[in-house]
């Protein structure tokens, strides 16, 4: 039952159709500004970069999608058990929602709550999941996970079930990384769990394919941000003049995406001029990978008690189930 959520939003979160986010115009002002310039890797995820990575996840390069499948396939009957009755499930980022019939139809959740920034994306998928699920109450909220947003009311005291799938995690610097983590035990409270994909460190040739694939999916991915910022900012960054290129980053464990100056170009975005001299590039996405230990410390940083972690045969991703446990005035 695919439902309107009662929900008061923090902030005003834009659909393709309507006026540009405000907040999108910001980070990229912003952005673009900074010594080091960077864009938030979530305004990657316009209606047409929501498509390009669905069309990421099936290509054979990148091993995240099908390996986070698999494993979630094989493990479910010991994740349901390992859950109580009735539980409200909260998927952070839900996109199209490829991953969650795996898990609905283990759990048999007393209602869905899909969020996500992209609000005409979000509404079909949703919309996938009500036909598939009929008898469950779907409440999809437009929203940006990372920052304040009220859960629907309809949910009440519903046990509740984060589920972050993906790897998205690894998008965040931990410093960010933790405070989402905190972020989440905060709306979803005490006793809550959480159920979270990390992609784990393996050989740079295999991380470098994944992301920057043959195919030329990814670069296309990259690329759409200029796109948008030229559709939406008027800006006039001219075709070509940058180029995407993913790099590893040893030191701080991540795969790094950047959009690379080809040549020395000058544009304007709302008015405001920037130039970038060639081989200069804008940052636009990060891909943190964790050891073991690394992602569990990362958990209880953020004040989630690991309780459960399984991984597929060769060790590539992993899937950890935590808790929100309380609040302890000692060790």
């Amino acid at each position: 039952m695919l439902e309107t959520a009662d929900t008061t939003p923090a902030e005003d979160i834009t659909t393709e159709s309507s006026t540009v986010d405000p907040a999108f115009r910001d980070d990229v002002l912003r952005g673009l500004a900074e010594p080091i310039p960077a864009i938030l890797a979530r305004w990657l995820y316009d209606r047409r970069g929501s498509e390009l990575f669905d069309d990421i996840t099936r290509l054979e390069a990148y091993y995240p999608t099908r390996t986070e499948t698999a494993l979630l396939t094989r493990i479910m009957p010991e994740i349901a058990a390992a859950l109580p009755p009735g539980m409200a499930v909260v998927e952070f980022g839900a996109g199209s929602a490829t991953k969650t019939p795996l898990l609905l139809d283990a759990i048999h959740p007393a209602s869905y709550v899909p969020i996500d920034i992209s609000g005409d994306y979000l509404y079909e998928a949703a919309g996938v999941v009500d036909e598939r699920f009929g008898q469950l109450p779907v409440y999809p909220v437009v929203a940006d996970f990372t920052r304040d947003l009220a859960l629907p009311s309809e949910i009440g005291a519903q046990p509740r079930l984060g589920f972050f799938p993906g790897s998205t995690i690894g998008n965040f610097v931990p410093r960010s990384a933790t405070d989402l983590l905190r972020h989440f035990r905060a709306l979803l409270g005490t006793g809550a769990r959480l159920l979270i994909g990390m992609d784990r460190v393996k050989s740079v040739d295999r991380l470098i394919a994944a992301y920057d694939d043959p195919e030329r999916v990814t670069a296309a991915f990259n690329l759409n941000l200029i796109d948008r910022i030229n559709r939406e900012l008027h800006g006039t960054i001219p075709p070509g003049a940058f180029v995407h290129e993913a790099r590893w980053n040893d030191m701080l464990g991540r795969i790094e995406m950047h959009l690379v100056a080809v040549r020395n170009v000058n544009f304007t975005i709302e008015g405001r001029a920037f130039s970038f001299a060639a081989g200069s590039s804008i940052h636009t996405e990060n891909s943190h990978k964790y050891g073991e230990r690394g992602g569990r410390l990362l958990l209880l940083a953020g004040g989630w008690t690991p309780v459960a972690e399984w991984t597929d045969p060769a060790a590539d991703f992993a899937l950890i189930l935590a808790e929100a446990q309380p609040n302890r005035f000692a060790p």
